[in-house]
């Protein structure tokens, strides 16, 4: 099995983390506040979402990504 060298591990990571990801059938927004709250996710987190999204013009998986992206760097 081949290794990656420390340079291709430092691009592998700035492409990662600095690539959107496009979540949904042809990188449409697939989350619908109806569909967050059946994912279990509570009012007070579908209001942040959307109202994030909103504000940053973005859409609310995008947010999602976003956090989930914070989270693994903090624990590197």
């Amino acid at each position: 099995m081949a290794r990656m060298t420390e340079q291709e591990a430092w691009e592998l990571d700035d492409l990662v983390t600095r690539t959107e990801i496009e979540l949904g059938p042809n990188g449409t927004d697939f989350l619908s506040q109806r569909e967050a709250r059946l994912m279990g996710l509570d009012t007070l987190s579908v209001n942040y979402l959307w109202t994030k999204a909103e504000a940053d013009h973005k859409t609310p998986a995008q947010i999602i990504g976003e956090l989930v992206r914070e989270k693994i760097a903090a624990t590197v």
